[in-house]
């Protein structure tokens, strides 16, 4: 996903095996496999460009994060939701207590019936 992200046209399986084998061994039919499972599952666009197909991430790293945070919230009831949340925020920085409070503002501007 990073190799998909970083490119702003996309890329083929060839761009991406290239850019990954640099660092380590790594079979192109493996690199194909993985792209083909994204596009599958969604996470992933692919487009025909001759006989190949190139690939683009189809959410940015922010949503996809933000789909899996609420995937994992959704599994667990009221009670439990805060108390995760409280486990998660007892470990956050104070730079990261800011940018949660900002975003809170913000939503709170774009929904003005969240404030309580």
């Amino acid at each position: 996903m990073e190799q998909l992200w970083a490119s702003s046209q996309g890329a083929t399986v060839r761009d991406v095996h290239e850019a990954l084998a640099s660092d380590r061994d790594l079979a192109y039919t493996t690199v194909m496999t993985v792209l083909d499972r994204l596009a599958k599952k969604g996470l992933a666009t692919r487009v025909r460009e001759g006989k190949a197909w190139r690939y683009a991430a189809s959410q940015s790293p922010e949503s996809l994060t933000a789909q899996a945070m609420r995937a994992t919230m959704d599994q667990l009831d009221v009670d439990d939701r805060k108390a995760a949340l409280l486990h998660f925020l007892d470990d956050a920085s104070p730079g990261e207590i800011a940018d949660l409070k900002a975003a809170l503002g913000e939503l709170e501007r774009r929904q003005p019936g969240l404030a309580t």
